[in-house]
């Protein structure tokens, strides 16, 4: 069953956040991860209890996939630039 990692960011540092987008796809697709949604217009319809800003959205085959490349070594110091440029909220729902 398919996983989705749905991350909301406010960025602060667009140059340093070009260059986290541009190293952590690869890593993403390795693990099998398919980009769904990347920043496009976004609607707000309601907000009560959270008001995105920037929504990415990655498919992932399922939950163990997703979580592997969240907390992988090599998605680490890539996390960091995201980090240092960005102020995030990030989930993992599972699509079951």
């Amino acid at each position: 069953m398919s996983a989705f990692l749905i991350l909301d960011s406010r960025i602060s540092d667009d140059e340093a956040y070009e260059e986290y987008k541009k190293q952590a796809k690869p890593i993403a697709e390795k693990y099998g991860g398919v980009y769904r949604v990347r920043g496009g217009a976004l609607e707000t319809i309601e907000s009560d209890l959270w008001t995105p800003t920037r929504i990415v959205i990655i498919e992932f085959p399922d939950v163990v996939r997703a979580q592997a490349f969240v907390n992988s070594d090599e998605y680490a110091p890539i996390k960091s630039i995201r980090h240092k440029s960005a102020e995030c909220t990030v989930l993992i729902v599972d699509g079951g």
